[in-house]
């Protein structure tokens, strides 16, 4: 007697693709008055499958059904002809069964570009356009940005769009969206971050976009630079694309072909902000049989190489350690931190010593190594490692994706530039020991007693050091927080003094009058204490000793308000052309954003350094809500004339302003 094989169980995917025919099938099979009654479960089953891998590929299958079957009868979508593609981003963003909708349109206007489907008023072509003019409407999905307009008002469904929008980049030819796509890289690069794969995620999708037939292409050749960046800017980079084959090839090099190697991987990285895993493996060559040629291959200046040739021992330590294929990145960071000269103050040489010979905890460790592109034998000490030199290196590059973890991303930041040794003493107790502590008020909070955080989530693709801090300093944040709430005032008076430290001035200015922060008060005293504070013309010349703390109230393109965002303010200083300017450091490293009213921080062309922001002083004041001083140093407010102050309140009134009573 024989049986029949079972037939495989289907998967989770097999199963919604049966019921989503049965239910097109239903929708079909109604009258046009009644197909509501029947769209109601297409729109269910595809919220389901937008949140399932694979799912809009399967609902992409089906696309050419859509229209058919009358899935968009009686609804906005239902004229295909009628479709604008400036009106996608907000359906996609909005609440509810829009985002579904809207998806769908997108699928099947996608099936009707591709010649899956046909329709008797869109041609293929015009099809085409459609979807070629909502990408370049929505760059942002194609390359989501770590915004925070994006992580408050993008909705629900946000990385739903970004796999719809990468499934339109595979199908269709992106070759209009060239110039965008590269102009996107230099501004991204320009912010210089530490995490990168962002950045190389639009190089490789931009390497597949066709090349044109103009030999003058300006944009390919920027992208050609960008490219050479990560894959290897040398010509024996290039021919040897093995790592194994490259390292071989090293020692048979004469000086003149090393000097060559070192010069390119150096100028390439300086320009770009950008390192090949090539790099890495010329680097670990070159401290151990050329440290004469580590000036070049860091690209150091001579402040940078001095610090090289004097603590070059410990240096090679650090290569030898941290700077491998899958850290290559860190050696930017390695760069920087050699111009900082921070190698000279032992407690950073000390605390790096003991991040390579740290005992990690098992948890820390799989978080660490989680993080690999692949399997290459690299230590969890390792990635720490290369971490925490990024981040000394690059304390602006610092960045927190769209997780609401802004104040810890401050706190790293300002001690990795003011406070090395603590940065790394916090470290090494979150790593090893499984908490961090501080005092609050006179007594000892420790992260390991406080059971959640501000953060929902956080983000497993953060750098190193954020990915082991950030849950601790961010529960000891809300832990902070929640032991102020119910006093009268802002609690980031009380808490920003004691998360970040000494650095913190204790002065304090907020224009919210009460604990709810519902109603503005005295806005116009607010301005001038500013002023008084941080203008040079007001404060009797006393400049920003360290980053300032300060309250920013985020709105869109249209001044609206969307919610409060910690930053931190640099410096205030003229750029250059001469007009007064306030620098600061965005810990969502996404420099670039319209606030509405002509309002929008730059990155690069006046005065900043990499990794800041830019406004003027008037319109950065106009945005911000609260601010730490000190008291002793407060100038001459009452000096500002009168129309500043009420041009920049008014400025105030129309935008976010309107979101609060005004007392």
């Amino acid at each position: 007697m024989t049986t029949e094989p079972q037939a495989a169980p289907l998967t989770l995917l097999e199963r919604l693709g049966q019921k989503l025919d049965q239910a097109l099938d239903a929708v079909e099979g109604a009258k046009n008055f009644a197909k509501s009654k029947y769209q109601t479960e297409v729109f269910q089953l595809a919220e389901v499958l937008m949140g399932t891998e694979g799912g809009h590929r399967l609902l992409y299958s089906r696309a050419h059904r859509f229209e058919e079957c009358g899935v968009f009868i009686g609804g906005p979508w239902e004229d295909a002809t009628k479709l604008q593609p400036p009106l996608v981003a907000g359906s996609l963003a909005a609440q509810g069964v829009y985002p579904v909708v809207e998806t769908l349109s997108e699928l099947r206007v996608l099936a009707i570009a591709k010649g899956r489907a046909e329709h008797e008023t869109m041609s293929a072509e015009d099809a085409r356009d459609f979807l070629n003019e909502v990408m370049a409407l929505n760059l942002g999905y194609l390359f989501p940005r770590d915004t925070e307009e994006e992580r408050i008002s993008s909705g629900p469904h946000r990385a739903a769009s970004v796999a719809l929008f990468g499934l339109l980049a595979d199908e269709l030819d992106l070759s209009h969206l060239r110039d965008e796509v590269v102009e996107e890289i230099e501004q991204v690069c320009a912010q210089r971050p530490i995490a990168t794969d962002r950045i190389r995620a639009m190089i490789d999708l931009a390497t597949r976009i066709p090349e044109s037939d103009d030999e003058s292409d300006a944009a390919g050749q920027r992208l050609a630079q960008f490219t050479a960046a990560i894959q290897g800017p040398s010509p024996m980079s290039r021919e040897h694309i093995k790592l194994t084959t490259y390292r071989e090839a090293l020692p048979l090099c004469d000086e003149v072909q090393l000097q060559r190697e070192a010069t390119a991987f150096g100028s390439s990285m300086s320009v770009t902000g950008l390192v090949s895993e090539h790099h890495a493996v010329l680097l670990r060559f070159v401290a151990k049989r050329h440290p004469e040629l580590l000036a070049e291959t860091l690209s150091l200046s001579e402040v940078g190489a001095a610090q090289a040739n004097e603590y070059l021992e410990f240096l090679r330590l650090v290569i030898k350690v941290g700077m491998l294929p899958t850290t290559a990145q860190s050696i930017y960071g390695l760069s920087k931190l050699l111009e900082r000269g921070l190698l000279s103050r032992r407690e950073v040489t000390t605390g790096l010593r003991r991040i390579i010979e740290l005992d990690l905890r098992s948890e820390v460790r799989r978080a660490l190594l989680a993080r690999r592109a692949k399997r290459d034998g690299v230590t969890a000490n390792s990635i720490l490692l290369a971490g925490v030199i990024s981040v000394l290196g690059q304390p602006l590059g610092i960045g927190q994706g769209n997780n609401p973890t802004c104040q810890a991303a401050r706190g790293l930041s300002l001690w990795a530039q003011h406070a090395p040794g603590y940065l790394l003493e916090v470290i090494v107790s979150a790593a090893r020991d499984g908490h961090v502590e501080m005092r609050f008020e006179g007594a000892a909070m420790r992260s390991d007693a406080i059971a959640t955080g501000v953060a929902k989530h956080i983000d497993p693709d953060l750098d190193p050091v954020s990915l082991v801090l950030v849950p601790h300093l961010d529960r000891i944040y809300d832990g902070m927080m929640r032991h102020v709430a119910l006093r009268h005032e802002d609690s980031h008076k009380w808490v920003n003094p004691a998360l970040y430290g000494r650095w913190v001035a204790h002065g304090f200015a907020s224009v919210f009058a009460d604990l709810a922060q519902t109603t503005i008060s005295s806005h116009e005293d607010f301005v001038r204490r500013f002023f008084a504070t941080h203008h040079p013309a007001y404060n009797d010349g006393h400049e920003l000793m360290y980053p300032n703390p300060v309250g920013l109230c985020v709105t869109n393109g249209h001044g609206d308000y969307l919610g409060p965002h910690a930053i931190s303010l640099q410096r205030i200083a003229e750029g250059p052309d001469g007009s007064l300017r306030a620098y600061f450091y965005n810990p969502n490293n996404e420099g670039r954003q319209d606030w509405g009213y002509g309002v929008r921080p730059s990155i690069v062309g006046h005065g900043e350094r990499e990794g800041e922001s830019s406004l003027p002083f008037h319109q950065f004041v106009s945005r911000i809500y609260a601010f730490h001083y000190n008291p002793y140093e407060e100038g001459d407010g009452y000096a500002v004339p009168d129309a500043v102050v009420s041009e920049i309140t008014e400025a105030v009134k129309r935008t976010w302003g309107r979101s609060f009573r005004w007392d």
